[in-house]
């Protein structure tokens, strides 16, 4: 019979991670959801394309806003609470969605839910940093992205059934369920030892530590914090901290690195582009949005799986080399002509090799590494500017992808993001931490020692 000696981690933090990353489907059924229901609002409303971008990204800005609001919910109420209150927003805000009358109305609804997106994905890389053990934390950490793929291929495959009977109030009515669902679940949720410990509530830290640890780790753990919270200067003092301004600056260029290699110009215009390779029925089109978003979950459980064994930066290097070249391959296509069978799978094939380098490492990876550097006082507001960042760019990518279309041509925004992830690899080396085996408050003495970005996880 084994011991808790013997065993590695209890069950129940698995648990707690898995429930967690529920955030994360919210975020992929609404990207998954909008790009199928896209072309049928389109007919409906006889949308522009200034108002097709625009109900693609209202959710963005609605997402920043909602970031911006982020750090001080959770410093106040804590992480669970701001997940429940995101998944209530969600249900409410997918109900509206599927009855809404007029572009205007629709706009205004996925602000709102952008709100509740930003929320979500704010808080639940947070709480999962704070709850996991640290040789198991990226893999819970990466259970988010993992999520956010599973509701992107739900979303797709919920999408090309009701493209059947062109039904996009069902499209974007849908989320309600999973959303509702995962208000009740997070209710199970402890609170964020992490957190408890910060508010002063060290009694309650160690009950939840004793749920998620064996009993002869907790000790070790709540004294590292302990020794954190001491080490540590005010909120106000660190914000004049240039060590903790570099490593917020860090995290921020992290968010811009994996929005910028063009991944939801894909996830929200797949079905477009697969109509620019040659696939001129939407049943086809979407059936292949359904094979980007299969490839898409299949990769990250990869990702999931390696990357507490082989580390953030191997992975970081290998998936963006698949994906710079990718994108450049794919944009050749584009610019020579796709008039041949051959060159149509061809452009698929490049198409889904990009989404393979993304999935097993700028997808999962900078969720990590933005939810593993930052010190436990400045933690809230060094993730509100990274995940703001995210936002940022989803917002200025889903924005502008179609207008970039109509004036670089498809060949040029692909080559365009072909050069940033040449960029990115460069930043890698010289800049990207390993932080694997590593816990928060190692991490943090190596910043407060005035250690370099690449070297915080040593």
């Amino acid at each position: 019979m084994e011991t808790e000696q013997t065993l590695k981690h209890k069950p129940f933090v698995y648990i707690v991670g898995l429930t967690a990353a529920l955030a994360g489907l919210l975020f992929g059924i609404d990207i998954g959801a909008i790009s199928g229901a896209l072309p049928f609002l389109t007919l409906d409303f006889h949308l522009t394309t200034i108002e097709q971008e625009s109900i693609v990204s209202a959710i963005l800005v609605g997402a920043v806003i909602g970031t911006l609001f982020s750090g001080f919910i959770t410093r106040r109420y804590g992480r669970r609470f701001a997940i429940l209150i995101s998944a209530l927003i969600f249900s409410v805000g997918s109900i509206f969605s599927a009855f809404a009358v007029s572009v205007t109305m629709l706009i205004i609804v996925r602000l709102f839910l952008g709100l509740a997106l930003g929320l979500a994905s704010f808080t639940a890389p947070l709480y999962l940093s704070e709850v996991a053990p640290k040789n198991i934390r990226g893999a819970l950490i990466a259970l988010y992205q993992l999520m956010i793929t599973i509701g992107i291929l739900a979303a797709f495959l919920s999408d090309t059934a009701f493209s059947l009977i062109g039904s996009w109030r069902w499209m974007l009515g849908l989320p309600f369920f999973p959303a509702f669902a995962m208000f009740l679940a997070v209710l199970m949720l402890p609170k964020s030892p992490r957190w408890l410990m910060l508010s002063g509530n060290k009694d309650q830290a160690i009950a939840v530590l004793d749920k998620v640890r064996h009993s002869h780790e907790v000790a070790g753990e709540v004294q590292e914090i302990e020794d954190s919270l001491i080490r540590t200067h005010s909120f106000r003092e660190m914000m004049r901290n240039p060590l903790f301004i570099k490593v917020l600056l860090l995290g921020m260029l992290f968010q811009v690195i994996q929005q910028f290699s063009g991944i939801n110009t894909v996830m929200y215009y797949a079905p477009t582009i697969f109509q620019m390779a040659g696939f001129s029925s939407h049943i086809g089109q979407m059936w292949g949005t359904v094979a980007v978003g299969s490839v898409n979950v299949l990769t990250t459980v990869v990702a999931i799986l390696l990357v507490d064994k082989l580390g953030r930066r191997p992975i970081l290097y290998f998936g963006l080399c698949v994906t710079t070249i990718s994108l450049f391959l794919l944009g050749y296509l584009f610019h020579v002509g796709i008039t041949t069978p051959t060159l149509q799978y061809a452009a698929v094939a490049f198409l889904l090799l990009f989404i393979v380098g993304f999935a097993v490492s700028l997808g999962p990876i900078m969720w990590i590494l933005c939810a593993e550097i930052y010190p436990l006082r400045g933690r809230d507001v060094g993730v509100t500017f990274t995940t703001a960042t995210n936002w940022l760019c989803n917002a200025i990518i889903g924005f502008t992808f179609l207008s970039l279309l109509g004036t670089l041509g498809a060949h040029g925004v692909f080559w365009m993001f072909s050069g940033i992830g040449l960029v990115s690899l460069i930043f890698v080396r010289f800049f990207v931490p390993e932080t694997k085996d590593v816990s928060l408050e190692q991490i943090e003495a190596n910043l407060f020692a005035g250690k370099s970005c690449r070297n915080l996880g040593r």
